[in-house]
């Protein structure tokens, strides 16, 4: 079956939402599909809150955010969009605010804003606050209040419908091929304008927060189409993950007040941020918890112990009520009375399908836009978190790009022609569900528990050239044992064993082009670390990666300028 609407958006999270609402009421047909309901996705995850220098608690400036996303980049991302960002920032907050999101309040009724991790004020003098959050469920109630906004502006949800693949005809991208959960039917949808918003892949590791449903889709499609993907390398490890699980304690934690202590009680991150401590970017945080782990201050099990105690009951159960849960759930432990066992868990993605400011997917290093597609959110790399991400900075993220790429598209219609379908655009869909069906090698499960294994041992937050040799051959070999990957479920009603296969092919493709990119960065900067090459190299390396796919080769890798406006390089020290 053929559907048809103007425009189709990927993903019911935040940028999804936040873009179908800036077109809804424009005179254009929108349709958002996602392969879960779209209050299920993992934009309601995020705990901590949304950065903007409102100066609510105290004097802020957006140019001193600006300062803090470029330095925590690792002044890797580019200046012109993260002026754009942290500028855009504060109109951002009022504008969620009036439109119904019911954030955390001072005594005097304003949105309330807390400490976090890299946000300083005065260009780095010392912590300031500005995460504005609604308790620790900032993201939940953003999601929530974002999609009520598009069902009320007659924005069309397609729930639990999967997409499998880009369609394009004449280098033009014109639609989608669904799967309908549901049925196991194949639909098309036909659009003028694509966009896609489809989240992390953080189940390509084995310890991860991401919720079952971030398995790189958005990621692979546009590289399987000929489309590079920036910045592969760059992978966040959250320093707080619940110790065996990976899920979330938020950095929320650590901004009211939270300490990591190794087994002998220490507070260590003295030692490696003397001025912020606990609130370092997480790049830092997690190489200390690591080091801490390595040389012998970890705890039993390789962890070490975020202690909330010396806050107080009340303290902890009105500012953290989802952190103090988890813990009582998941680990037995209440943090009223107890320090909680946590250690880095795969987190976020720093690259993605490179955009421009406007969300524009580009193909190249001219910055060559493709017709028909945009991207926003955590899919995309526009780039405003370089080498690493700031903690609050991707909701925003979120909002402010998805709102430009509405936008862009919502300009951009008028003049956009309805591309013909290719004929039969389902064929190859078709035909890659058949041969699943078919298989007669490996379940999928052995196979992607190899991958999450090996990403995790090999490409995460210390890498070396012998590792990453080996993860990148390791990974091959896994996608050629997936060509002839088999399923039990041989049926079309909710099969989720067949599209764990299929999700399985996404992930491995998106393994590769981060292990590729991270045996190609000879140097260590924000969340990659190289022990073999420790130092920060400007001079070689102050630029973006981009990886092609090759059948032959795997991979193909090139590079493209970083943008640098106000804030040359400099050490970074905290």
């Amino acid at each position: 079956m053929i559907f048809k609407h103007d425009v189709l958006i990927i993903g019911g999270g935040l940028a999804g939402s936040r873009a179908a609402i800036e077109m809804a009421g424009s005179g254009a047909d929108v349709a958002v599909l996602t392969k879960v309901y779209a209050t299920r996705s993992h934009s309601c995850a995020a705990q901590g809150g949304i950065s903007a220098a409102l100066g609510n608690r105290e004097e802020d400036n957006w140019l001193w955010h600006a300062f803090d996303t470029v330095k925590g980049s690792d002044y890797l991302g580019d200046q012109d969009a993260i002026e754009v960002m942290c500028h855009d920032a504060i109109r951002t907050i009022y504008e969620l605010e009036h439109m119904g999101v019911p954030f955390s309040r001072t005594e005097e009724g304003r949105i309330d804003q807390r400490p976090f991790g890299g946000h300083t004020r005065n260009f780095g003098e010392r912590a300031v606050r500005r995460a504005c959050y609604a308790a620790d469920r900032t993201g939940h109630v953003m999601l929530h209040t974002l999609v009520e906004g598009c069902i009320g502006r007659g924005v069309r949800f397609y729930h639990e419908f999967q997409v499998l693949d880009l369609v394009f005809n004449d280098g033009v991208c014109c639609g989608v091929v669904a799967y309908e959960i549901k049925t196991g039917r194949l639909h098309t949808f036909h659009a003028r304008a694509v966009l896609l918003a489809t989240g992390g892949y953080g189940k390509a590791f084995r310890v991860t927060s991401n919720g079952m449903a971030n398995t790189g889709d958005g990621f692979a499609w546009p590289y399987r189409h000929g489309i590079p993907l920036e910045d592969m390398e760059f992978v966040q490890f959250h320093p707080t993950g619940i110790h065996g699980f990976g899920i979330l304690l938020s950095e929320a934690a650590r901004g009211e007040g939270g300490i990591l202590r190794n087994k002998d009680g220490e507070r260590f991150m003295e030692r490696y941020a003397p001025t912020v401590k606990d609130l370092a970017p997480r790049d830092m945080v997690s190489r200390a918890i690591r080091t801490e782990i390595k040389e012998g201050r970890g705890f039993p099990g390789e962890y070490v112990v975020l202690d909330l105690t010396h806050l107080g009951k009340d303290h902890i159960e009105s500012k953290l009520p989802d952190i103090t849960s988890f813990c009582r759930i998941y680990m037995g432990i209440d943090p009223v009375e107890k320090p909680v066992p946590i250690h880095p868990t795969a987190h976020y993605a720093m690259g993605g399908v490179p955009t421009d400011i406007d969300g524009r997917v580009v193909k190249d290093a001219a910055n060559t836009p493709v017709p028909g597609l945009w991207a926003a959110g955590e899919v995309a790399c526009v780039s405003v978190h370089g080498a690493n991400r700031l903690g609050t900075n991707s909701l925003l993220d979120t909002v402010v790009f998805g709102r430009r790429g509405g936008k862009s598209i919502k300009q951009t219609l008028p003049g956009l022609e309805w591309t013909p379908l290719p004929e039969d655009p389902e064929a190859t869909v078709r035909d890659h569900i058949a041969r699943v069906k078919a298989g007669t090698g490996e379940l999928a499960a052995p196979i992607r528990k190899e991958l999450g294994e090996t990403m995790m041992n090999d490409c995460s937050v210390y890498r070396d050239e012998a590792g990453l040799t080996a993860c990148v051959a390791k990974v091959r070999e896994l996608r050629e044992r997936y060509r002839s990957v088999r399923v039990s479920d041989k049926g079309d009603v909710f099969n989720t064993d067949l599209l764990e296969a299929i999700e399985l092919g996404s992930l491995i493709d998106v393994a590769e082009g981060i292990a590729t990119a991270a045996l190609h960065r000879t140097e260590s900067r924000g969340a990659h670390s190289r022990m073999d090459h420790p130092d920060r190299d400007d001079t070689n390396w102050l630029k973006h990666s981009l990886v092609w796919r090759d059948e032959d080769r795997g991979c193909r890798v090139g590079d493209k300028p970083v943008t640098i406006t106000r804030f040359q390089p400099k050490p970074r020290s905290y």
